[in-house]
């Protein structure tokens, strides 16, 4: 059996939150964001299940790192926490993310209103862009 994989620096903690899906792909990490607007950034480490044929990390993982980074930031970005569902997630692929790359998201949450919440993100391998998103929520009361 090989290591789990790791962040790559000690100011990446687990992730807050989990699911048996977000099992499946992590383990995932967050960290706060540098612009100290007490958002966070959430990655992983792209590992052999993730990836197709080609060795590229399928679509749909950057597709989930999306939506869940875009809703728990945004959730979160309210004070109680907003529970969200996702209503449309948008996300324009810009590069291949390789085997062993470190993805991470920056979220910039745009509004979080008493019906919808609204957000946008890119994927990142170190300074490139490799997607990018954006989301609407449907607001559906406080968690």
């Amino acid at each position: 059996m090989s290591n789990p994989p790791t962040p790559p620096s000690d100011e990446w903690t687990p992730l807050f939150r989990t699911s048996p899906f977000l099992d499946l792909i992590g383990p995932l990490f967050q960290r706060p964001n540098d612009n100290g607007d007490g958002g966070f950034a959430i990655g992983l480490r792209i590992k052999e299940e993730l990836c197709n044929a080609r060795q590229g990390a399928h679509g749909g993982v950057l597709a989930t790192l999306a939506d869940i980074s875009l809703g728990y930031v945004s959730s979160s970005s309210v004070e109680p926490a907003a529970a969200l569902t996702t209503a449309n997630l948008s996300l324009d692929y810009a590069g291949t993310v390789k085997l062993g790359d470190w993805l991470e998201s920056h979220v910039d949450v745009q509004r979080v209103g008493g019906r919808a919440a609204f957000a946008n993100c890119f994927l990142m391998v170190g300074d490139k862009r490799m997607a990018r998103a954006s989301a609407v929520f449907i607001r559906s009361g406080d968690v």
